[in-house]
């Protein structure tokens, strides 16, 4: 029995130091033997912070966003940031509200503006009109068996 017991303590000992919130003991084997954690335990993955500033990466020319392709500009590379881990997908998504947002408003603003232009609005209709002045057209030619 002894054996056992030396032979768990042992194991317990090549066994990561890490407790779960149950009280439960990680299984995999020791990495850092200073610290006694696993590969998983030994360096956690560096929190994403949504403090970050990344106006650097995204906004390196644009001051404002005057136009659609400078929102498309901002889209593209905010795309990049997420696909490489440096932009939380919850922060982009808010991100990308705004300049949809921003659409829009680009989109009132220059309804606004034709509105208040003193030109009135051009339709154009691009349909053949009908020959009604033509001569031709107006005489049915005759046809047999009806009284002329």
């Amino acid at each position: 029995m002894k054996h056992q017991t030396n032979h768990l303590s042992s194991s317990n000992a090549s066994r990561c130091r890490h407790y779960t919130i149950n009280g439960r003991r990680c299984r995999l084997p020791v990495l850092d033997t200073r610290s006694g954690l696993c590969f998983r335990h030994a360096s956690p993955p560096p929190a994403q912070s949504d403090s970050e500033d990344l106006s650097a990466e995204l906004l390196p020319q644009l001051s404002e966003f005057e136009s659609a392709a400078d929102v498309k500009q901002f889209l593209a590379r905010l795309l990049v940031l997420v696909t490489k881990g440096r932009v939380t997908p919850r922060r982009a998504a808010v991100l990308a509200y705004i300049t949809n947002q921003l659409l829009h408003s680009h989109s009132a603003f220059s309804r606004e503006n034709r509105e208040q232009d003193d030109q009135p609005q051009q339709i154009v209709i691009d349909l053949p009109r009908p020959k009604r002045d033509d001569p031709l057209q107006n005489e049915l030619p005759d046809r047999p068996g009806q009284p002329s």
